[in-house]
């Protein structure tokens, strides 16, 4: 028996290591690339690819750690996958295993699915990036890790200015502009020869307005400015019970485009008009003392205890012991009548030093036409007030946060780039194997073997090294005298135990 590299040859064997080892290589355009192996050596030797999982076994050069012999263009070979499961000898039925060995290959088998959604969650976060052999090989692959570093930047600044957008957001953003009313009257002179109600003169008030210069698509209805409207009319003209018309928001209160008062009469009427804006958030009035020391007139509660804070804190007024009390100055003892007080106290004290704000006054003359002008039967006032609106800005902060078209487009891109660098690695893989083959094909084949070898030792549960108990160097080892003594005192052993259970006496 000659060998050649450690492995048995003869006549029967199923590969002759004198042929050129390139015949071995198939074209990579005839789809069956790879290795092309005989069949007697696939059934000889248990031929198997390594689909995926760790190898205890000789590491080849161009290969990556935890993989086993990569064959380009071939898929993964059906059977038990080394690393992930214990393996099970054909023909064996699942339910036939020990207990031991069956919760074995649960555990292993749920590790391996663990170890599996953990690889997922990586992906994203290291996928990306080119290996270091990868830029060593095309140094202009670092222009695109330049890239990357600087996408990571940009994504740490999208994401730092998202939170400030969701923090903004949350608070009120307005801006103030000019609401121009106009608050007009008619006059219908009587008619003799008409119908009973046009006998009586009458007149006719409106109150309408409109943004100026409004950029919005979506006109604001006047009414929704303000919370309620009251018209005064000459208390002496119309009497107590009728000289008040009113207008106050409800839930269901329908917006409307202006308002108008009808009333008979032929002489001039002094009316007033009073408008309580509906701010929001709502807006109060403060004590007259404490808008002297706060330097604020009507603000929001959240500005007035903002105000207030800082009062207390550029005087000092907090004790430097007990820091939930204030001790209060001589204004501040004015104003809320103690010399000590709670932080906890202040909503209280404070409720009783806010009022509604004042409301918007306007007083009107309703004029006849035919006291000043008979060609001109309608007179008009215009009066600009400042209001506070929402800002566009805000707008479109909302459908910045909101819109998914963006992320949408950025997530197809970032699974191309995956599969880009999936397919870059699958390459250099590639490269590697055939460089190692090229460079020694004959050890390479040789290593292919010993690995092929051991893990068809796995597949079968195969003990010891069939290999080397075939030659008659092994029983000449000198460790084979003791093994044949311990077995033959074995083997005497259990059959003395026999004799005794068949006879039921002990021998000595």
């Amino acid at each position: 028996m000659e060998t050649r590299g450690g492995y048995p040859m003869n006549a029967g064997s199923p590969m002759n290591l004198g042929v050129n080892p390139m015949n071995l290589i198939s074209p990579m355009n005839s789809g069956q690339g790879g290795l092309r192996i005989p069949p007697a050596m696939q059934q000889n030797l248990g031929y198997r690819l390594m689909a995926s999982g760790a190898s205890p076994y000789h590491q080849r050069q161009g290969m990556p750690p935890g993989r086993g012999m990569p064959m380009p263009g071939m898929g993964p070979v059906p059977g038990p996958s080394y690393g992930s499961g214990m393996p099970m000898r054909p023909g064996m039925l699942q339910q036939g295993m020990d207990p031991f060995r069956k919760r074995l290959l649960q555990q292993q088998q749920h590790h391996g699915m663990h170890n599996q959604r953990r690889g997922i969650k990586r992906r994203k976060m290291a996928d990306k990036i080119l290996p270091q052999r990868i830029r060593e090989l095309v140094p202009e692959s670092q222009a695109y890790m330049d890239l990357l570093a600087f996408e990571r930047k940009l994504d740490q600044t999208i994401a730092r200015k998202r939170m400030e957008i969701q923090e903004a957001i949350k608070k009120p953003i307005t801006q103030k502009r000019k609401l121009r009313i106009y608050i007009s009257n008619t006059y219908t002179p009587a008619k003799p020869e008409g119908d009973e109600a046009e006998k009586v003169a009458t007149w006719e008030l409106r109150v309408e307005g409109k943004l100026l210069e409004d950029p919005g698509k979506q006109k604001r209805k006047f009414s929704s400015f303000f919370k309620s409207l009251v018209i005064e009319l000459d208390k002496e003209l119309y009497g107590p019970d009728n000289h008040l018309v009113e207008w106050h928001r409800m839930p269901t209160t329908q917006e409307t485009d202006g308002f108008q008062v009808k009333r008979p009469g032929d002489v001039n009427v002094k009316c007033t008009v009073l408008l309580m804006l509906d701010h929001q958030p709502p807006q109060y009035k403060l004590d007259p003392r404490l808008a002297r020391l706060l330097g604020v007139h009507t603000q929001t509660r959240a500005n007035i205890m903002q105000a207030l804070w800082l009062y207390i804190k550029n005087n000092k007024l907090q004790d430097s012991h007990e820091k939930e009390h204030i001790n209060c100055n001589r204004y501040f003892r004015q104003v809320f009548n103690c010399n000590r007080m709670r932080f906890s106290e202040i909503p209280m004290k404070l409720a009783g030093l806010l009022q509604h704000p004042d409301p918007i006054i306007i007083n009107h003359m309703i004029s006849h036409a035919e006291c000043v002008d008979p060609n001109d039967q309608k007179k008009t006032a215009c009066y600009d007030i400042d209001v506070e609106v929402d800002d566009p800005l805000k707008g479109q902060m909302s459908s910045f946060l909101s819109s998914t078209t963006n992320q949408q487009e950025i997530a197809a891109l970032e699974v191309k780039i995956h599969e880009t660098i999936e397919s870059i690695n699958h390459l250099k893989t590639q490269r590697d194997f055939m460089l190692s083959f090229s460079n020694n094909p004959q050890e390479f084949i040789q290593d292919w073997l010993k690995s092929q070898c051991q893990d068809l030792k796995l597949m079968t549960d195969t003990v010891g090294n069939p290999e080397a108990e075939r030659r008659t160097e092994f029983y000449e080892e000198p460790w084979a005298q003791e093994a044949v003594g311990r077995y033959i005192f074995s083997k005497v052993q259990q059959r003395r135990q026999e004799l005794e259970q068949v006879l039921g006496i002990r021998l000595t």
